[in-house]
């Protein structure tokens, strides 16, 4: 229970009272993540299909769907994207870098690539929902739950915290490789089972969009580790609209 609480205290504007704030409910709350995007994800893809219900057509509730995300989270994700942006674009020295990224304003880098992400969000849920609503609506549910999974990755023991203080620093190197490995495997698994609804190809589309967004979440990761010494809050939000990105543009491919 303190790892549910942890997930969804720190990932979700949900009621979850955080009991615990420490390394171990960190590394139960990390391996939960993927069940609070799966909830995230629920919940855009019912309201973008309730939009569709009345009559708003496949763009706005693409619009809408790509926003509760946003909402859900306080925009955490998305701030954290756009800062990290700002912190690589920067071409500074990992401690000014960060020093970038905790400014409160955003400069051109992460406004940029704010804007191309939302609208690459949107225009990929566009085209899925013209599809027809089922196809949108597994699309946003398997994007929330990859792109926390992508956390978990991110969490693995090994990977270095940049700060001592702040989220990133709480969460890094709590999860072993192993249970990783496994929350890897059940993700699959729903992935495969969900794409498998409409045909045994969509099964195999849609475990290949997860891999696919698990490799843009890893390509970034390494990016940042490399370029901060390692992860904090922002890089965190960063993975996790990267892998979100990739999972809904791969899902249009094909």
């Amino acid at each position: 229970m303190d790892g549910l609480r942890f997930a969804f205290g720190t990932l979700t504007v949900l009621p979850a009272r955080i009991t615990r704030w420490d390394r171990d409910a960190a590394r139960a709350g990390m391996l939960w993540a993927p069940l609070a995007g799966l909830v995230v994800g629920l919940c855009s893809a019912a309201l973008g299909g309730v939009f569709l219900l009345l009559g708003s057509g496949p763009l706005l509730a693409a619009v809408i769907t790509a926003a509760v995300p946003a909402v859900m989270t306080r925009g955490l994700h998305l701030d954290g994207l756009a800062d990290t942006a700002d912190g690589l674009g920067s071409a500074k020295p990992a401690e000014d870098a960060l020093r970038v990224m905790k400014q409160s304003d955003i400069g051109p880098f992460g406004v940029i690539v704010l804007l191309f992400t939302l609208f690459a969000q949107v225009a990929a849920l566009y085209r899925l929902y013209d599809e027809g609503w089922a196809q949108g609506a597994v699309a946003a549910a398997l994007a929330a739950t990859v792109a926390r999974l992508a956390l978990t990755h991110a969490s693995r023991t090994g990977i270095p915290a940049a700060r001592p203080e702040g989220l990133g620093a709480m969460v890094a190197s709590t999860v072993p490789v192993g249970p990783a490995a496994l929350a890897t495997g059940l993700v699959l698994v729903l992935c495969a089972v969900a794409g498998a609804v409409f045909s045994p190809y969509d099964a195999v589309r849609h475990v290949l969009a997860a891999g696919a967004a698990l490799a843009a979440a890893a390509l970034l990761l390494r990016r940042c580790v490399r370029r901060f010494g390692g992860v904090t809050g922002d890089v965190f939000g960063a993975v996790e609209e990267t892998a979100a990105t990739a999972a809904l543009v791969a899902l249009t491919l094909g």
